[in-house]
């Protein structure tokens, strides 16, 4: 009889040694993040979390730290085991270079700012947030997108619920088993999400010229284990599938890559 237990164990080390290059660079942040805070001598937390009153030029390196820090133990696990198989996903699709230049840009400021905005301005709170958990819901926004426009609705009973409002009930039931979540935080991810799923955003991606000399300039894919290419994908970086019309064009779906992964 198969060794259920050996089973397990081997499928979870072959997953992670294939994970792409940029996942795994945040795996490790985390963790090391995660150990650097338990150390007394220095407040890690209160220096990168996002908190909205202490937002400025000086500091706005927050916006990019604050995904990185985690509160305890349980936090950074729980984020860990969300996050890697979206993140993985999501790099396997649009590369490593634009994966970096999209989470330490846009995909992580846009909803920070939000954030700091609904807070300051129209709430008049300051609610600090720290964790991976706005990107995991980010994620989910995206892949609810996707998913959105093969597969309209599942059933509930009898009731047909529209695909793309899945991350904000799975926000809800966050918020109500899960104690000290941002719910705020939360709804900033998912709505940036779904702006990178309609293909609002795709303005603010690097361009793929400029992406491919860089890879060329400097042999990343020779020289970085695990790298993934701006090209290991199918039918380009932003989902340009073959046309119908006898123009021989192509349509533009937004971000929203194929199904299909080329890459590790």
């Amino acid at each position: 009889m198969p060794n259920v237990q050996s089973f397990s164990t081997l499928r979870a080390r072959s997953y992670v040694f294939r994970l792409p290059l940029f996942t795994r660079l945040m795996v490790l942040a985390i963790v090391v993040l995660w150990l650097a805070g338990i150390q007394s001598a220095w407040d890690l937390r209160k220096w990168g979390a996002l908190i909205p009153d202490e937002m400025n030029f000086f500091t706005a390196y927050r916006m990019n730290t604050f995904p990185l820090i985690h509160l305890n133990f349980f936090h950074a696990l729980l984020n860990l085991l969300a996050l890697t198989p979206l993140l993985e996903r999501f790099e396997s699709e649009y590369g490593t270079l634009t994966s970096a230049a999209m989470f330490f840009g846009p995909l992580t400021t846009i909803p920070a700012v939000a954030y700091v905005i609904l807070e300051r301005v129209i709430l008049r709170v300051n609610t600090p947030v720290m964790g991976a958990s706005m990107w995991v819901f980010l994620l989910l926004s995206v892949e609810a997108m996707r998913t959105y426009k093969t597969n309209p609705y599942f059933v509930v009973g009898t009731v047909h619920v529209p695909t793309w409002t899945t991350p904000l009930l799975m926000v809800l039931v966050t918020a109500a088993l899960i104690p000290s979540t941002s719910f705020l935080g939360h709804l900033c991810g998912v709505g940036t999400g779904y702006l990178f799923g309609l293909g609002y955003l795709k303005f603010i991606a690097p361009p793929e010229k400029i992406l491919r000399w860089i890879e060329g300039k400097l042999n990343l894919l020779g020289r970085l284990p695990h790298y993934v290419s701006v090209d290991q994908k199918t039918y380009g970086r932003f989902g340009v599938l073959p046309s119908s019309s006898s123009g021989g064009g192509s349509n533009l779906t937004g971000l929203v890559g194929s199904t299909q992964r080329l890459g590790p």
